[in-house]
């Protein structure tokens, strides 16, 4: 009589390891499920009730419909504007400007930064400058920039970075004033001077704080873009802050107001990048279950 033989020890384990792992990979795909929702609701949420108070608006007859159009109106207008090449090339345009800007933003706002922080000197002659420049709104800028450059895409660039490195330089610098001294001692046990310190200590302990005026950064210069253009109008490159001007001269607000939509979807979509990459941050340094 034959007697059946058990299964290796292994093969046991290659069942429950599967099993673990169908258990697993089901229970993160329902987390991350329940993760995309409960961020999506509340701005369904928060969409839908603006839509709402801006039609209960039209309908109360405040202002003319030429003046505030409603949301079916704007909506509509803005699907047959992005079925056209000469809206996306004045996105393409105002793109092209604001990562231009902010890139040169970052590299000064570093350099900036990095130097006042570490130089008492330095620190004592450009500091309260620096936040002075922040608080200063990028309108004041034009008339000085229109002498300088003329009404030249060199004009709304030069905008563009005072907005932004003030912020940028701020973040590194209170990123730096924040870096604990247990760290800077160990990074001098281990040797490093200067240039390495600043590689291998501070610039790691501070990216919480530069991260945070990146996003400040974009913030201002973003604003910045959005008066520049619609200041400075340069023939033959439309934009989308020459859209707003030019609906607004024409009194056509459906456009105008669909303009403004893409505008504002284009800095929410900026702010989704940096809130991932300050997410990312957070994982890497075991901090995401306290925000939570």
């Amino acid at each position: 009589m034959a007697v059946d033989q058990a299964p290796p020890a292994d093969t046991h384990a290659q069942h429950l390891a599967g099993l673990d792992a169908l258990e697993l990979g089901g229970g993160e795909r329902h987390r991350v499920t329940s993760q995309i929702w409960g961020r999506l609701w509340p701005i369904a949420l928060a969409v839908g009730l603006v839509l709402l108070i801006w039609q209960a608006v039209v309908w109360s007859g405040r202002w003319p419909e030429y003046v505030l159009a409603g949301p079916v109106e704007t909506f509509g207008v803005l699907r047959e504007r992005l079925t056209t090449a000469e809206y996306w090339e004045a996105i393409g345009v105002t793109m092209r400007r604001a990562v231009t800007g902010f890139a040169i933003s970052v590299l000064i706002g570093l350099v900036v930064g990095a130097l006042v922080s570490r130089i008492k000197v330095l620190r004592a002659a450009f500091g309260s400058l620096i936040t002075g420049l922040q608080t200063m709104p990028s309108i004041a800028w034009f008339p000085l920039a229109i002498l300088l450059f003329g009404l030249t895409e060199s004009a709304i660039t030069f905008v563009v970075i005072l907005g932004a490195t003030p912020s940028i330089a701020n973040g590194l610098i209170a990123g730096v004033d924040y870096t604990p001294p247990i760290l800077l001692r160990a990074g001098h046990v281990l040797g490093f001077r200067r240039i390495q310190l600043y590689r291998h200590v501070i610039l790691p302990a501070s990216l919480p704080s530069f991260l945070a005026g990146l996003k400040q950064g974009w913030a201002f210069a973003w604003r910045s873009l959005m008066a520049g253009e619609i200041v400075v109008i340069i023939a033959h490159q439309s934009s989308l802050g020459e859209r707003l001007f030019f609906d607004r001269e024409l009194a056509d607000s459906a456009g105008l107001l669909s303009t403004m939509i893409v505008i504002l979807v284009i800095g929410i979509g900026v702010d989704l990048l940096f809130e991932t990459a300050d997410n990312s941050l957070r994982r890497r340094w075991g901090l995401a279950q306290v925000r939570n």
